[in-house]
């Protein structure tokens, strides 16, 4: 078994080229809110400015389609959207909402700053500064993010394999659309929290002291807010405790001194749930205001969701968002996973179930393609765990290799493609060549990719830069017309 070890010291340049790479992406920033993001941003601005959990300026704000389906011929919130306690509809997470908190506050102070001068800017939360601010802060955590999946990868690779891998699997997933196009929406924070759970366990993993679990406890709760399905990355603790329990129990049959004692193991795990169930609290309380029930997700009932017939296979190879299909780069990060089991054990056969249990528990959620998702979106939260895969498995191919730097520029080149193949779906994707929502036809899709993208990106990249306002108002109507098409029936 290989032991987790870098073969010579880091020199941290790769944490330089990774922030000057970052510093040189703010300029892809979109400070746009729509769609799921709305529910997310709200639950930041309403408490902010109104003191109150009063979505209805949220809504009459809101981009045109969503506008359209939630809003009465007065600009009135329809009453379907009504919960039983006379609040609109807001089944998201809180966990944004505080991540954005501090970012917020900075910008509404000196929104009230710049007033106070004679400044007209609207200290409303819907005005730019708050939006910017927002944006920002998504795509720093989005970065910081990917900073610890680096930190993660060098445990077990060289910095250049580290490096080459989080730059890949930042550029080459569905991770870009949402730490910079669609930064409202929860993903890019979902990919920090896991980076930053999985990161403090693997350090504190050979004996982790009672401080040590009430921090990894905080670190929990906050992931568990920011996402639901981020419960399923607590199977790592899982798979670490049962060896640990399994072993306190032998040796208490053998009379032998177990190197953590049973009721030791059972009280530092008690205190982890306490903790990390205290942590939800503020889930807890937005549920009880909006839903009348702290334990109302507002979410489809579990009893709807796909038990007896779980769609593992649409999952991953479904036109409709299928994970592999639209990534590809993550099947080969999967099985950089399953190389490390063979490394490290103790490290790898966690890391692996957790994915395969955040797998299934996508396959039988109803909504499993994620309906206006770029690939598929939820798998973002996996981010660390991509970025670990791919470095364990850059490393294991170099070794037969005689030499390095033909085998680095190999590399270099073939991940290069997965990067400029991604770019090129994400460009279809944004302007709507292809559909947000539903099935792709990929035979148009690669067609496009050899065609109509080399001949109009350069135009379509200076509107962006330039007359950014003007290419959102065109991207919101397509997607309107589009929405109406996705609905209606066959």
């Amino acid at each position: 078994m290989t032991q987790p070890l870098n073969p010579r010291p880091s020199s941290r340049s790769s944490e330089r080229i990774l922030t000057l790479l970052f510093l040189f992406s703010l300029s892809l920033l979109n400070p746009w809110i729509h769609g799921d993001g709305i529910g997310y941003y709200a639950l930041a601005r309403a408490p902010l400015i109104e003191h109150s959990l009063d979505f209805t300026h949220d809504y009459q704000s809101a981009n045109t389609a969503f506008r359209e389906s939630r809003l009465d011929e007065q600009g009135q919130p329809l009453p379907i959207f009504r919960t039983p306690t006379g609040h609109l509809d807001n089944h998201f997470s809180v966990g944004p909402a505080i991540l954005w908190s501090p970012f917020l506050l900075i910008a509404h102070a000196g929104v009230q700053f710049a007033r106070a001068l004679g400044s007209q800017v609207r200290a409303d939360g819907f005005s730019s500064p708050y939006h910017l601010a927002m944006a920002f802060a998504t795509c720093l955590y989005g970065f910081l993010g990917l900073l610890l999946s680096l930190g993660l990868a060098r445990k077990y690779t060289t910095d250049v394999w580290a490096l080459l891998a989080t730059v890949t699997i930042w550029w080459a997933t569905s991770l870009p659309v949402y730490m910079y196009f669609n930064p409202a929406w929860s993903h890019a924070q979902s990919a920090f929290v896991v980076a930053l759970f999985l990161s403090y366990w693997y350090q504190t993993r050979p004996a982790r002291a009672l401080r040590q679990w009430f921090v990894l406890a905080l670190i929990s709760g906050l992931m568990l807010n920011v996402y639901y399905a981020n419960a399923m990355l607590l199977t790592v603790l899982v798979a670490e405790a049962l060896p640990q329990y399994r072993s306190a129990i032998r040796a208490k049959k053998e009379a032998v001194e177990p190197a953590t004692p049973f009721v030791s193991l059972l009280l530092r795990h008690l205190l982890f749930v306490a903790v990390t169930f205290v942590c939800l609290v503020p889930i807890f309380l937005t549920r009880l205001v909006i839903y009348g029930s702290p334990f109302v997700s507002g979410y489809i009932p579990l009893r709807y969701w796909l038990w007896s017939s779980p769609a593992f296979f649409h999952v991953l190879f479904s036109s409709n968002h299928g994970l592999i299909l639209w990534t590809p780069i993550v099947f080969v990060s999967f099985i950089g996973l399953i190389i490390l089991i063979r490394r490290d054990p103790k490290v790898g056969v966690p890391f692996f179930f957790a994915a395969l249990a955040f797998y299934a528990f996508i396959a039988v959620y109803p909504d499993w393609a994620g309906i206006s998702s770029f690939g598929n979106r939820f798998f973002v939260s996996l981010t660390p765990l991509f970025v670990l895969g791919l470095a364990v498995l850059l490393d294991d191919t170099s070794r037969p290799f005689v030499s390095a730097r033909a085998f680095k520029l190999l590399a270099s080149s073939t991940l290069a493609a997965f990067i400029l193949w991604n770019l090129g779906l994400m460009f279809q994707w944004g302007v709507h060549l292809v559909p947000a929502r539903g099935s792709v036809d990929f035979q148009q899709m690669i067609s496009n990719q050899f065609t109509v993208v080399p001949r109009s990106i350069f135009s379509r990249l200076h509107a962006y830069f330039f007359n950014r306002r003007a290419m959102m108002q065109q991207i919101e109507e397509g997607d309107r017309q589009q929405r109406k098409q996705f609905e209606l029936p066959d």
